[in-house]
């Protein structure tokens, strides 16, 4: 076998793998050593192969984490006779001895009567292994309302308006919102990522760029949760970021200031509650609110050197010395934790067996928090993208870092504990972006095309069984965005550990264009009219989406343009043929400029759905035109900028409105 091959595969690099098209392609050797020297595998000599192989088998020698569902074995790797006996230790501390017997090269450890699921300590003689013992599925719709079909809303908590005038929604508009659906009959609200951002910087506005997603955007703090005065802003139909993000930080500031004793006390409980991995966040913000104000530093790597490592003495020395900004930041990250549950608790209140549905993004900018204070659980000197298909020829990187696969393996899989942790903490589910990484991402190394990249592959039965047990003791649903090109692989284990796909309902279409039958969708997925990335129902039907392709220079020719169009009116005729067909509307097919009848066909159609679950964005049961983001784009298009028109609960009460969520109440019984 080629050695650069060998090493690639066995690291886990796809060197063969299947584009979206069906076509076979192949890695070039330049590229592979690109992305194995990044992952730390230097491969330019054979001499550096030969060494890379060596220190691959050492790590694997040295993982100390095993999976397994309850009710099977462990096996463990053997290496001469074992010594001792198997005792297995408990989360609870209880100590209970296991049989082991030698079955070829392997031990197995006999554990078909433990039946506590969680991370045990399974030692034998010298050795130590952290156990995964996972339940077999995850927390379930059936489990939250069982014998019921549910459906929910999804929101972008900025464009949210709430009680008072601000320049952007937070966790206290979303509270509203979660009382005003709760009381409409919804039993879910999915919202957009609430991950931590730069707060000094005003122009990191994209939820999907995190700089940690173990911590809270504290932007969305409700400072009206301690009788603080909110950060009065003008009416505007656009989020202007760079005016707002201050405004809203000076409000912050001024509860900080006010606040009263049984506060101070609260954010001390806090605080020791959540150790060191909060005081490294809120020191991070603080040295990045300096280094961004002084210099323009956008993340860690451009700060001095003295400050690259979180235990360094300058770290130590700046935090001294800026106590008050670090005590600033703890406060508003407990204000922050304190609105979501507050959010949390009204959409129970008002009657959701589900409530909020977290949205967990696929990775994090490698300048923040997460990639500082735990670099040895990430990626370096590769982004995270897609290799080029249909709808980028060019392919993509989407600037974002990951969990290493090495090491999540080292930390015992820490990280990504924490991480679901942290997004179960105040949610009745979750929905993890791109849940194509649970088992393979395309990586691209620093400096290279999209195209020069490769799939790495992920311990997916390991982080399925984590993603299991932390469910269940969460008691929480989850969803999983696995569209795009999916492996094959894949969606079997999904639906093996309960967790839901997304039937969209402008992918869920035949070989010859025709709109499969909601009936015939998949009960163990979400069923939605759409995303944040994609065209509203009534943008669609209008071409909005093709409008904004026009102006983004994205249509190649005119007669490109006039070929889509005429294409899309094919498309209004085969989608009313879907809803008539599906019952969901009656008649000839509605002109262009006719939203409503469509608005109404579209909800009642999806609602229909086999679907255990089915979710319309905000902007669905509204019937707007414009859509929050459109991938690919940062200035030219208001991403995440968009309000909504009201208040939400003002919204609902539309005779429009109310008459299209009772086409969805009605299908969904």
């Amino acid at each position: 076998m080629n050695s650069l091959k060998d090493l690639a595969e066995k690291v886990g690099l796809q060197v063969d793998w299947t584009d979206a098209a069906g076509d076979a392609k192949r890695v070039a050797d330049d590229d592979l050593r690109r992305v194995l020297a990044a992952i730390g595998y230097p491969a330019g000599s054979e001499a550096e192969i030969a060494a890379s192989l060596d220190q691959q088998r050492a790590e694997e020698r040295d993982v100390r984490f095993v999976s397994v569902d309850i009710g099977e074995d462990v096996f463990l790797p053997l290496d001469g006779d074992p010594a001792g006996t198997v005792e297995l230790t408990l989360e609870d501390g209880r100590n209970v001895p296991l049989k082991a017997r030698r079955e070829g090269d392997r031990l197995r450890v006999v554990t078909s009567g433990v039946d506590a699921p969680g991370y045990h300590a399974l030692r034998l003689g010298g050795e130590e292994y952290r156990l995964a013992l996972a339940p077999r599925r995850c927390f379930g719709v059936g489990d939250a309302a069982p014998g019921r079909r549910l459906w929910g809303a999804a929101v972008q908590v900025p464009a949210l308006r709430g009680q008072h005038d601000t320049a952007f929604g937070d966790f206290g508009s979303l509270r509203d919102a979660a009382q005003a659906f709760g009381s409409a009959g919804a039993d879910a609200l999915a919202i957009s990522p609430t991950h931590a951002l730069f707060p000094s910087d005003p122009s990191r506005s994209s939820p999907y760029g995190p700089s940690s997603r173990l911590f809270l955007n504290i932007l969305f703090a409700d400072p009206g949760m301690i009788g603080a005065a909110p950060a009065p802003a003008p009416s505007a139909e656009l989020i202007d970021w760079k005016q707002a993000v201050p405004a809203k930080l000076k409000a912050l500031r001024a509860a900080f200031a006010g606040r009263d004793d049984g506060v101070k006390d609260q954010v001390a409980a806090y605080r020791s509650k959540s150790g060191r991995e909060l005081e490294n966040h809120c020191v991070f913000d603080a040295l990045h609110a300096h280094f961004f104000l002084e210099d323009g530093a956008c993340g860690w790597q451009d700060w001095p050197e003295a400050f690259h490592d979180r235990d360094a003495d300058a770290v130590a020395r700046f935090a001294a010395q800026n106590a008050e900004e670090v005590d600033f930041f703890a406060f508003a990250q407990w204000l922050a934790e304190t609105s979501l549950d507050a959010a949390q608790q009204a959409a129970r209140d008002a009657g959701m067996a589900v409530g909020l549905i977290a949205d967990l993004a696929v990775g994090m900018d490698g300048g923040g928090s997460h990639a500082w204070s735990r670099p040895g659980e990430l990626l370096s000197g590769l982004s995270v993208g897609a290799p080029p298909d249909l709808l980028g020829p060019e392919g993509q990187n989407w600037g974002l870092t990951a969990f290493s696969p090495q090491g999540l393996r080292r930390s015992n899989f820490s990280g990504f504990i924490d991480t679901l942790r942290a997004a179960f903490d105040h949610a009745g589910g979750i929905r993890i972006d791109h849940i194509l990484g649970l088992r393979r991402l395309w990586l691209v190394p620093h400096g290279a095309s999209s195209a020069e990249g490769a799939y790495l592959s992920y311990p997916v039965d390991d982080l399925l069984r984590v993603l299991a047990i932390e469910s269940q003791r969460s008691q929480a649903i989850v969803i999983g965005e696995d569209l795009g090109t999916v492996p094959e692989d894949l969606r079997p284990r999904l639906d093996k550990r309960n967790v839901f796909g997304m039937d969209v309902l402008w992918f869920e279409r035949d070989e010859d264009g025709s709109f499969v039958p909601p009936s015939e969708w998949r009960r163990s997925a979400v069923a939605m009219t759409g995303t944040h990335d994609l065209p509203t129902v009534a943008g669609w039907w209008r071409e909005r989406d093709l409008d904004w392709a026009s102006r983004l220079g994205r249509m190649p020719s005119a007669a490109q343009e006039e070929s889509d169009r005429e294409e899309r009116a094919g498309d209004r005729e085969q989608l009313w043929r879907g809803f008539t067909k599906s019952g969901a509307a009656t008649g000839p097919c509605p002109e262009a400029a006719e939203t409503a009848p469509v608005l109404d066909a579209a909800a009642a159609h999806v609602a229909s759905s086999a679907c255990e679950l089915a979710i319309f964005p905000f902007e669905d049961i509204l019937g707007l035109e414009e859509q929050p983001n459109i991938p690919g784009t940062t200035d030219e298009h208001p991403n995440w900028r968009r309000r909504m028109p009201g208040t939400t609960q003002a919204l609902l009460d539309d005779e429009s409105v109310h008459r299209r969520m009772c086409f969805i109440k009605k299908a969904r019984e």
